[in-house]
């Protein structure tokens, strides 16, 4: 089925997001394709295995190397100040452990965003040219988390991680034209964001930029104001929104592989479970 004026709306979450990769590879299964694909961090790693057409990539990655010091290592925090192995899951793997498939990419008429942070602005800055900027570097600069990664220059613009701004970027798709959105959440109904434990740390990290330190100190309103809005959305009919029905049995960061595949079968089951809702909305 390839769905015409409905954009897809991808959050991210760390790990969590492997709730919201489970839906996309049914999508790819079931031959749903979205003509509009914005999504964050973990979310637009997911996007990205969308639009080549690999199920399973999603979480194969993070299961084969959860507990591989490449991939993820305390030490490498302290000694090169990154949890994650940057280079080894944005270049190592895509191109020779675990390749994606950049020629599937190529050939997508598929719009691709990926939402990431200027940090001397303190505003979401959006990568949609792939000519300009290298898709594997945009995609690697949505996913740096504050304090656990390094910035990313990218082109002379320093990035970090597209939710610190725009989390769940359904007005980006409105702007861009479409007028109905699915949306893809990695909490449950309910959720409210608290404020960041961070922020004494980020302001001794980001002394630099004062208004990316004040973008991490206002996230949680703006993320709790979004969540609102989507919930008007609902109501409206303007979109449907893919939720976890309870608090997702992981945590941001995870070590332990078997929760990793416990959260993508929940997402798995419920999309089977609510698909026929989702197509009569797509229709």
């Amino acid at each position: 089925m390839i769905v015409k004026d409905v954009a897809l709306v991808l959050e991210g979450g760390g790990f969590r997001g492997l709730y919201g990769a489970a839906p996309l590879d049914y999508f790819v299964e079931k031959g749903i394709e979205f003509p509009y694909i914005i999504g964050v961090s973990m979310g637009a790693c997911n996007a990205a295995n969308y639009i080549s057409k690999q199920p399973g990539r999603s979480l194969n990655i993070p299961y084969s190397f959860i507990n591989d010091e490449r991939y993820m290592s305390y030490k490498r925090l302290f000694t090169k100040g990154e949890l994650f192995g940057m280079d080894f899951i944005y270049n190592e793997i895509p191109n020779r452990v675990i390749p994606w498939d950049f020629e599937e990419v190529k050939k997508s008429t598929k719009k691709f965003i990926i939402v990431t942070t200027n940090c001397e602005t303190g505003e979401p800055f959006y990568i949609d040219d792939f000519n300009k900027y290298n898709i594997l570097d945009s995609i690697k600069a949505s996913t740096s988390l504050p304090v656990i990664s390094k910035i990313v220059d990218l082109n002379g613009v320093k990035l970090l991680d597209g939710g610190v701004t725009d989390s769940i970027p359904f007005k980006k798709a409105f702007s861009d034209g479409y007028k109905k959105v699915v949306i893809i959440l990695t909490q449950p109904k309910g959720y409210q964001k608290k404020a960041s434990s961070i922020i004494k740390i980020a302001k001794l990290f980001y002394r630099k930029y004062p208004k990316l330190v004040e973008a991490i100190q206002k996230r949680h309103e703006h993320y709790n104001q979004t969540i609102q809005e989507i919930e008007t959305l609902e109501k409206e009919g303007r979109a449907f929104v893919i939720r976890p029905e309870t608090v997702l049995p992981l945590k941001r960061i995870e070590r332990d592989r078997e929760k990793l595949k416990t959260v993508f079968d929940i997402g798995y089951n419920q999309i089977d479970k609510y698909i026929s809702e989702l197509m009569d909305f797509l229709k």
